[in-house]
């Protein structure tokens, strides 16, 4: 319901004609679209290939009153299918009987999360290539960033997937900006930030922009490049 709410306040925003009207509230809509899930990393025994899938399915074994709840993969290169620990000789009183339905029917979602889960690849010895998982798509006026005004532009971001991505990069693939002119502006204070350049983002979060650059004594500063029309950026990496 939010999310709708939020598409419709940014899909209902109109810049008059005459450029006037500063009091309008400007928003932008930056959506990490989701185009498959990472790949996981780990060697395969059968062949050279490190890059595996889920096959959407969970192997269950019940040795007496012990379980063991796998998730299956699948070799890229070999379809040499292999077994991810989910829960090991756990006691079956221990795990709950909605949770249990959820494995022995293979549950879509539980596989999508736990494909994504870096916990998960942390304790069972693999990583997670989120290369080519996702793609940036940006709601974002050209004449709305062009035009000088004192209100920030407010730009909401929203994971459709939790892929690590460097804020950076999201800011220079969105603004199509180059590094330097990011930095840039976010060291002179018309990119306010909640969280570190540098650091990796995997959920929503909101910044703003400032497209009147404020007073300097740098004449170089007065010509960094202004923010450029919107786009869609196809990841490939954090």
């Amino acid at each position: 319901m939010e999310f709708a709410e939020t598409m419709n306040d940014i899909h209902s925003i109109r810049v008059p004609a005459d450029g006037g009207g500063s009091d309008i509230d400007r928003k932008a809509l930056w959506v990490i679209k989701e185009l498959g899930l990472p790949a996981i990393v780990k060697a395969c025994v059968s062949c050279r290939s490190t890059r595996h899938h889920p096959t959407g399915k969970f192997r269950v074994n019940a040795s007496g009153k012990l379980l063991d709840v796998w998730m299956l993969i699948c070799c890229e290169l070999c379809d040499r299918t292999s077994k991810i620990p989910i829960h090991e000789r756990i006691h079956v009183q221990a795990l709950e009987h909605e949770r249990l339905l959820v494995f022995e029917n293979n549950d879509p979602a539980m596989v999508r999360r736990l494909a994504m889960d870096a916990a998960l690849a942390g304790k069972a010895g693999y990583q997670l290539d989120w290369s080519g998982t996702w793609e940036l798509e940006t709601d974002m006026p050209f004449y709305e960033l062009e035009r000088e005004d004192p209100t920030p532009l407010e730009v909401v971001i929203r994971f459709e997937l939790p892929a690590p991505i460097r804020v950076e990069k999201l800011l220079t693939a969105g603004f199509g900006l180059s590094r330097s002119a990011v930095r840039g502006m976010v060291d002179c204070g018309r990119i306010r930030l909640p969280l570190a350049l540098d650091a990796k983002a995997r959920e929503d979060f909101t910044l703003f922009v400032t497209t009147t650059p404020p007073p300097s004594r740098d004449p170089a500063a007065d010509q960094r490049p202004a923010i450029g029309p919107g786009s869609m950026v196809h990841g490939t990496g954090p």
